[in-house]
C-alpha cells in the first residue's frame, strides 16, 4: 500500500519558542489607538478604504474578506479576541487601500492603530517587533495551506482538509477527548472559507457527522475528531491515486 506523500497540516497550537502579536504588546494604559465599537454584521472597513490602520479585536469576532472572480465573499480570515488584523497595512505602500473588507461576526470591540503611531511602537519594543514577524510567518503558512485546500476540487477532501487546517490553527480541545478539538465555525463560515455553496457544506458535513468524524448541534460548537478524519482522508488520496493508475 503506498503511503501518503502529502505532509501533514501545521499545528501553530505546538510553537513555543515564539508567540504571535497579541493586544497584550501593546500600551495596557490605552494610548496607543482608539477603542471601536461595531455591531453585528457591522463593516470594520472596506475594499476601497486606505489601508493606514492596523486593529487588535478586544472581543467579539470578526471576518476579513475578499470578493472572488464571481462576485462572491469568501472568507480570508476569521479573527478572534486579542488578536491584530488589517496589518498588512505594515506592507502596503502610501496611499495604498484595503482591497479586501472586514465585518463584524458577532458585536465586537476593537482598538484601532494609525500605521505611523504602530510602527512607533514597534521600534522601542522589540518583543512586539519579533511576535510580528512571527504572526507574519504563520499567515502566510496559513495562507499557502488555504491554497492547498482550495486545489481540491472533491468537496469531502476541500471540506476535510479545511477542518483539519483550523483545527490546527484556531482549535482548541475539546472537554470530550484529546484527540477531539472544538472550532468556533458556523457552516455558513465554512462555506465562505472553502469557496463552496452552503447547501454543498450542509450536505457533506452531514456525510461527515454520520461517520463520527464531526459532532454539531443548535447552541453547540463543532467539534472535530482529528485522527479519524485525517484517517478517512488519507485513505481516500490511497483510493485516488490506485484509481490514477489504472
Amino acid at each position: 500500500m503506498p503511503k501518503n506523500k502529502e505532509p501533514p497540516l501545521p499545528d501553530h497550537r505546538d510553537c513555543r519558542t515564539l508567540t504571535g502579536l497579541t493586544l497584550e504588546h501593546m500600551p495596557r494604559d490605552g494610548s496607543l489607538g482608539r477603542v471601536r465599537r461595531f455591531r453585528k454584521g457591522a463593516t470594520v472597513w472596506r475594499a476601497d478604504d486606505r489601508a493606514d490602520s492596523i486593529f487588535f479585536l478586544r472581543r467579539g469576532q470578526v471576518a476579513v474578506m475578499k470578493d472572488d472572480a464571481d462576485g462572491h465573499e469568501v472568507i480570508v480570515r476569521l479573527i478572534e479576541a486579542s488578536e491584530p488584523f488589517g496589518e498588512l497595512c505594515y506592507c502596503a505602500a502610501q496611499e495604498s487601500v484595503r482591497q479586501t473588507s472586514a465585518r463584524a461576526i458577532v458585536e465586537s470591540e476593537a482598538v484601532e492603530i494609525k500605521l505611523g503611531d504602530f510602527m512607533g511602537h514597534l521600534q522601542e519594543n522589540r518583543d512586539a517587533l519579533t511576535a510580528l514577524i512571527f504572526t507574519f510567518c504563520v499567515r502566510l503558512a496559513d495562507a499557502e495551506h488555504r491554497i492547498e485546500v482550495l486545489a481540491h476540487r472533491g468537496a469531502e477532501e476541500r471540506l476535510g482538509r479545511l477542518l483539519l487546517q483550523l483545527a490546527g490553527s484556531r482549535g482548541k480541545a475539546s472537554a470530550e477527548g484529546k484527540s477531539e478539538v472544538a472550532l468556533p465555525v458556523s457552516h455558513e463560515e465554512l462555506a465562505q472559507m472553502a469557496a463552496m455553496s452552503r447547501p454543498h457544506v450542509t450536505i457533506t458535513m452531514g456525510g461527515f457527522r454520520r461517520r463520527g468524524f464531526v459532532r454539531y448541534g443548535r447552541g453547540r460548537p463543532l467539534v472535530v475528531d482529528v485522527p479519524a478524519l485525517k484517517s478517512f482522508l488519507h485513505g481516500e488520496q490511497i483510493q485516488d491515486s490506485k484509481k490514477g493508475r489504472k
